[in-house]
Parts: structure tokens; C-alpha cells; sequence
């Protein structure tokens, strides 16, 4: 569904991306991680279109995302700390959105009634907390039923009921065949989630495989021991 063909990214001097290439399949969801400044964010910018990479090519169902850019209707982006106009309503932001989009396909209204978010649609955006304004972001990620979800520590700010309903909502779109692509610091939460792992180091992709296949050759009955155990023995393909 998306390939990754020798990806490169330099921000001045700093290499932020080297020669990155990954292949990402339906029904996989895969987990990103990395220490700070590893390449994780730029990557998922890189897909979405909004860096534009030195060199390498990233192909969406199998054409170039260069040569149209319709291909992003096709994917629902949580960003980790959304921004949104601050004197516009939830309802608005939603309405606004949905104008923009234009989107033919039916609308996943699921996240908008487990969250409760049509109560909240005449609050303003400034008001929110930050947990609310993640329900926002995460309602309308989904909203429009996309073939890939991006999400970038999608937990962030939530409370643990709210994060539990929103795993949920994940694994459910994972098992329609859908891509999803998570970036978390929390290992602990990825372990039923996620069914392959990326792990980014200095711009690189140091390994891509399967939770289990990770799991089996380390050893350990979780993935976050697992990368754990990678880590300290400097593991990597």
C-alpha cells in the first residue's frame, strides 16, 4: 500500500533521513519509535506530503504521491498535538473540515458518539483541554473511513478510559484491512495493538519486523521487554 524507496531529508547541515526504504501493507498496524529526533516525524510528514524529500520516492498504492495529491483522502492523520482555529466551535472545526474534504464515502461517526463530542460542538477550540481537543483530533481522523490512519501518540493526553476506547477503535479498523502507522513513547500500550515495529535511529531504519517474530527471538512475552532487550544488546538487522 505505501513503499518507501531510498528516502533522504537534510534540514541544513543535520541529515534528518538516510536512504530510508519500507514497504506497509493492509491490515498491518505498525508501530514507529525511536528516541527524539531519530526521523520519525519527518517520515510521517514525507508521506503526508508536507516535507518534500531531498532525494528517494514514496509510492501510494503503487504510484508516486508526487503526481496527485488525492491520495491523502485516502488517509486520516492524528497529529499529536492538534491545532485548530482557537475562536471557531468543535462544530465548526467539524463542519469545516468536512467542506474540505468532500469525501464520498460514508462518515465513521463512531468516536463522535463514544466521545460524546455532538454535547460539546458549541464549545470554542480555546476552552478545550488538551485531552478534549484529542478526542477531537482522533473523531475526525476516523471520521471520513480512510484506507490508512496516521497517528501520532494518539494517546497523548487522554485519560485512561478514553485511551482504552480509542485502542479499541484501532484494533477495530485493523481488522477491516485497514494500514495503521502509530508513533508512541509508550511501549506498554502498543503490545495488543501493533503487528509489526519500525524502530528509527540517526535518521535510519535500524529494524522493520513482526511483533511476534521479535518477541520469539528475544525471548520475551511482551513487546516493550522485547525492545528493551534489543536496545541493551544493540541488536539490528
Amino acid at each position: 500500500m505505501i513503499e518507501i524507496q531510498n528516502l533522504s531529508k537534510r534540514f541544513g547541515k543535520l541529515q534528518v533521513l538516510h536512504d530510508v526504504s519500507l514497504k506497509l501493507n493492509k491490515g498491518e498496524c505498525v508501530a514507529l519509535i525511536g528516541p527524539n529526533g531519530c526521523g520519525k516525524t519527518t517520515l510521517i510528514k514525507s508521506i503526508l506530503g508536507m516535507v518534500v524529500p531531498d532525494s528517494g520516492t514514496i509510492l501510494f498504492n503503487q504510484k508516486p504521491i508526487n503526481k496527485d495529491v488525492t491520495y491523502r483522502n485516502q488517509i486520516g492523520y492524528m497529529p499529536q498535538i492538534g491545532r485548530y482555529p482557537e475562536n471557531m466551535s468543535i462544530g465548526q472545526v467539524i463542519h469545516m473540515i468536512k467542506n474540505i474534504r468532500k469525501s464520498e464515502t460514508a462518515e465513521d461517526n463512531e468516536l463522535m458518539h463514544t466521545y460524546q463530542i455532538e454535547s460539546l460542538s458549541s464549545k470554542k477550540m480555546r476552552t478545550l483541554s488538551g485531552g478534549t481537543t484529542q478526542k477531537v483530533s482522533a473523531t475526525i481522523a476516523f471520521m471520513f473511513n480512510p484506507d490508512v490512519l496516521i497517528l501520532d501518540e494518539p494517546t497523548a493526553g487522554l485519560d485512561p478510559i478514553a485511551a482504552e476506547l480509542l485502542k479499541e477503535k484501532i484494533i477495530k479498523e485493523k481488522e477491516k484491512g485497514k494500514l495503521i502507522i502509530i508513533t508512541s513513547h509508550l511501549l506498554s500500550e502498543l503490545d495488543d495493538l501493533v503487528t509489526h515495529l519500525i524502530f528509527m535511529q540517526e535518521g535510519q531504519v535500524r529494524f522493520h519486523k513482526d511483533t511476534q517474530k521479535i518477541k520469539s527471538e528475544t525471548g520475551q512475552t511482551t513487546l516493550s521487554k522485547a525492545i528493551t532487550h534489543i536496545l541493551k544488546s544493540g541488536y539490528h538487522e
